[in-house]
């Protein structure tokens, strides 16, 4: 078996023109991004769309804050979890299949998920049934930044 590579994850709840949940996966010197309109599940029979946007520089990584009116993505953001990302089998391959495999390691999301490209853009996020699975809303559950404590109404 090949030695697991890890990197470091981010899923920052924000609220802009719709609330949605951006899901971000160090790869290279960027952040693969994509705009998760019901957040991340951990529940094994939920897919959740994963639209694909542009890729953020890794410092983005860290921002909570409020981006300013006039600006791509004006609003709240916290960040809602953090933490790292392993693979068995090289990230940049699998991308280019359309078929993501991964674990996280974050502080809510544990456990083995996959993305999967349905179109060009369009992905689904699904949580693999494993030990770390479970059923109900934990957007829901989890409602303020595991940085800072504040939820998206205090910024």
């Amino acid at each position: 078996m090949r030695k697991q590579s890890e990197a470091i994850f981010v899923v920052q709840k924000h609220s802009a023109s719709h609330l949605h949940y951006d899901f971000r996966l160090e790869l290279g010197e960027k952040l693969k991004s994509w705009a998760l309109p019901k957040g991340p599940s951990m529940d094994a029979s939920e897919k959740r769309l994963a639209i694909q946007v542009e890729d953020h520089d890794l410092d983005y990584a860290s921002f909570e804050g409020e981006i300013p009116e006039g600006h791509y993505g004006a609003g709240k953001v916290i960040i809602w979890d953090t933490g790292k990302w392993t693979w068995e089998e090289e990230p940049h391959k699998q991308l280019r299949r359309g078929i993501l495999k991964f674990t996280l390691h974050g502080k809510r999301l544990k456990g083995k998920f996959n993305l999967i490209r349905m179109k060009e853009k369009q992905w689904l996020l699904i949580k693999e049934k494993d030990m770390e699975s479970c059923s109900g809303s934990v957007t829901d559950l989890h409602l303020e930044s595991v940085v800072s404590g504040k939820k998206i109404e205090d910024i």
